[in-house]
């Protein structure tokens, strides 16, 4: 009770084909968890104008977070933005944000500097996108690199052996969970992993 969760993401995180209501609405409700969700369909971690999770990141007003939790969006890949590289250091100023790698390494970088809390990413379920796929593979080596957790339904046994009944029903489209999917398939698993972070 009384943790407090900045999430920040697109659609996803949204919940655009549940009417507003995604896993963290869900995850918030019935843990009493304060809930900050700066989600805007559409939007790139690839800095491309005022909506990108860098400039909105920058926006958060809180001033302390017990998680922040990113999405890995989808955006980045539909739109063929590119992948780039890890970078060396650690110096926000050196990011660059209009690749992937150069984002998300922002995003940490300026979450632990403010907020000094435990940070996550999570990913989409697999769908048919390699270029989605490059990114988690560039998430998981960022995550190395700065010790961030990443919750993730991508390559987990469970969610990519999903029976294809219970996938049309958790699944508006290979992108977006229904209310149900979030309820029921990605809701439990990534409280589960909430739980674990933030010492539940």
């Amino acid at each position: 009770m009384g943790k407090r969760i900045i999430f920040l993401g697109s659609s996803v995180t949204y919940g655009s084909a549940a009417g507003g209501v995604s896993f963290a609405d869900i995850i918030c409700e019935k843990n009493g968890y304060e809930m900050i969700k700066e989600a805007v369909s559409g939007t790139t971690l690839v800095d491309e104008d005022e909506s990108s999770y860098v400039s909105r990141l920058k926006k958060i007003d809180a001033v302390s977070a017990d998680l922040f939790i990113c999405q890995l969006s989808t955006n980045d890949a539909s739109k063929n933005y590119p992948l780039g590289e890890v970078s060396d250091g650690k110096d926000i100023d050196l990011f660059d944000v209009q690749t992937i790698a150069g984002a998300i390494e922002y995003v940490i970088c300026y979450a632990k500097k403010k907020w000094g809390c435990p940070i996550a990413f999570y990913t989409g379920t697999r769908y048919d996108s390699p270029q989605y796929e490059g990114m988690v593979k560039l998430l998981k080596q960022i995550a190395d690199k700065w010790g961030i957790y990443v919750i993730d339904l991508w390559n987990e046994p469970s969610f990519t052996a999903v029976k294809s009944s219970d996938y049309e029903k958790f699944m508006n489209d290979p992108i977006h969970p229904t209310l149900e999917g979030y309820r029921s398939w990605w809701g439990p698993f990534i409280e589960k992993n909430i739980k674990a972070i933030i010492g539940e």
